[in-house]
């Protein structure tokens, strides 16, 4: 997945120990983005209180940029904004904006490298967070994992790889995905947003400029919008007369991407990824806990919201 994204990014197929630096200074970022999020809140203050996480945080950029530069430079090419092949990569498309806010100017290169580093990780970090999530419940619920491979059975028969045109046919599927992102969504807010002008919501004044975030984990868990919301049941989202909008624009019941104009906008690769990789995972492998072991959901706080004890499992060939 991680080379696809660099693929996507980059508009090249990047040599094997190029890839490993890239995630390398990508995962360093992420380990330590809880740990230096406080030295955002009070930047002057915690220059003083928090001198070692700003000597880290200036490490990572300097071994992120060594990274990232060489290769925002090889795309440059001689036309700006092209680069240097037929791919246009999303780095050609930064390379070519301008911003009209601002007298039209053109990004300078640490805006690049900051967009760039904000592809990588928001694009594999939530993706492979859900995808554990969704193995985990699968290896707990084996009833669960039985349906999704009776539906691939069903769809392509057996030896055959799941494709994407595939993934189109299989409706239970799609509700574990979904199930997993309810239950257990990889970020537990989604950006705050501020208010334009002052609104008035159940009761409660929210005044004009207000940052607002949004409790995505609880919605996903509301009593009142579902039943036994702590279960992990893909059939509620099958049940007859249930509708559904992953998007919000007609009912937000949750929202793991977020919603309106600032919804993520990777939202169907994320789901063509955990369909896809969840499809191809059980046709091959039947997914069981290792003996002794009890599947443990408990949470921790990283970058996204991950398994406090990563899943170990024993896997059977079908």
């Amino acid at each position: 997945m991680f080379c696809l994204l660099c693929l996507m990014c980059f508009g090249e197929r990047l040599e094997e120990e190029v890839i490993e630096r890239v995630e390398e200074a990508m995962r360093d970022v992420l380990l330590n983005f809880s740990r230096l999020n406080v030295l955002a809140l009070f930047p002057r203050l915690s220059r003083f209180v928090f001198p070692n996480r700003w000597a880290k945080l200036y490490e990572l950029k300097e071994n992120r940029d060594r990274v990232l530069i060489p290769l925002i430079r090889g795309r440059g090419g001689n036309r700006e904004g092209e680069g240097t092949d037929e791919i246009v990569a999303y780095v050609d498309t930064l390379i070519g904006l301008t911003i009209p806010e601002d007298g039209g100017r053109k990004l300078d290169e640490g805006e690049i490298v900051s967009l760039c580093s904000e592809f990588l990780n928001a694009g594999t970090d939530t993706t492979s967070t859900a995808l554990q999530w969704i193995m985990a419940n699968l290896v707990k619920h084996q009833e669960v994992q039985e349906k999704v491979f009776d539906e691939i059975q069903r769809a392509v028969g057996d030896g055959e790889e799941v494709r994407e045109e595939d993934l189109q046919r299989m409706t239970y599927l799609k509700a574990v995905v979904l199930e997993g992102l309810r239950r257990h969504p990889p970020g537990h807010f989604v950006l705050p947003h501020a208010v334009a002008e002052e609104v008035e919501v159940e009761g409660f004044v929210v005044p004009k400029g207000a940052s607002v975030n949004f409790l995505v984990a609880e919605m996903g868990w509301d009593r009142t919008v579902w039943e036994n919301p702590m279960e992990f049941k893909p059939e509620r989202f099958l049940e007859e007369g249930f509708d559904f909008d992953i998007t919000g624009s007609r009912e937000i019941k949750m929202m793991p991407f977020g919603a309106g104009r600032r919804i993520c906008p990777g939202l169907g690769l994320a789901l063509l990824h955990l369909e896809y990789f969840v499809a191809n995972l059980v046709r091959e492998f039947k997914w069981t806990a290792r003996e002794g072991d009890v599947v443990d959901l408990s949470e921790k706080q990283e970058f996204t919201i991950v398994m406090k004890h990563p899943l170990w499992s024993h896997l059977t060939p079908r």
